[in-house]
This record gives C-alpha cells, sequence and structure tokens, in this order.
C-alpha cells in the first residue's frame, strides 16, 4: 500500500490537488471540481509537477507572488493501491482508502493527451 492525498487548494481558482504515492514521489494531478464519488461524474485532472513524499502533510498558506498562492488544506487521505494497469500506460484503476474518498476508481490519460487526464469513480 501507498498514499494519497488530496489537498483543497484556494489559488487563483479553488481546486484540488489529488496525489499518489508512486515510484518515491508525489504523482500530482489539479483536479478542478474536486473528485467524486458518484460514476457519472467524471472530473478532469491535469497532470501537474511531481511533489516529494513530505508534502502530503502539508497545510497552510503559499505566499503571495510564489507559484501557486493561497491556502492549501488536506481535504482527504489514506492509503491506495493500483489494481490494473500503471502510471505508464496512462491508464489505472485504483482502490482508494481514505475517509472521503473509497472504493474503485478510473484514472486515465484522454486519447492523444499528455496532461489531460480523467478521474472517474467505478460502479
Amino acid at each position: 500500500m501507498a498514499i494519497f492525498v488530496v489537498h483543497e487548494h484556494h489559488a487563483r481558482n479553488l481546486h484540488f490537488d489529488f496525489r499518489l504515492e508512486i515510484k518515491g514521489v508525489l504523482k500530482s494531478w489539479a483536479v478542478p471540481k474536486g473528485p467524486s464519488m458518484n460514476p457519472s461524474e467524471k472530473r478532469l485532472a491535469i497532470l501537474v509537477e511531481d511533489h516529494p513524499l513530505d508534502y502530503a502533510s502539508f497545510e497552510g498558506i503559499i505566499p503571495e507572488g510564489s507559484y501557486g498562492a493561497g491556502r492549501v488544506l488536506v481535504w482527504d487521505k489514506g492509503e491506495f493501491e493500483i489494481k490494473e494497469g500503471s502510471l505508464k500506460d496512462k491508464k489505472m484503476i485504483i482502490e482508494l482508502k481514505g475517509k472521503k474518498l473509497k472504493g474503485f476508481f478510473s484514472l486515465f490519460a484522454l486519447k492523444g493527451q499528455k496532461k489531460n487526464w480523467l478521474l472517474v469513480k467505478r460502479k
């Protein structure tokens, strides 16, 4: 098992940062509307830069003038496991064991896209 964290990020626009511990870093996606537990709601997840593992517990204010300036809160956290696929394949089925996010999710890149992915709760 590895960790996951979702940060609620009050930057220029409110969004949620979905982070998975993979190969010693937090692979990160910005999810504008936040993750959903409703399988009929597909959420855009934009692949962004990796973050160090110790960022998983970060809460606070990123100062004005800095990249991502604004307030950051831990919205959810827990453990996850990749059940199928891989980051390299750009498609994964993951099981999340958090306080808010529980169960199986698909996370996959849109066809022909490098940064645009979808995060979808599985039925």
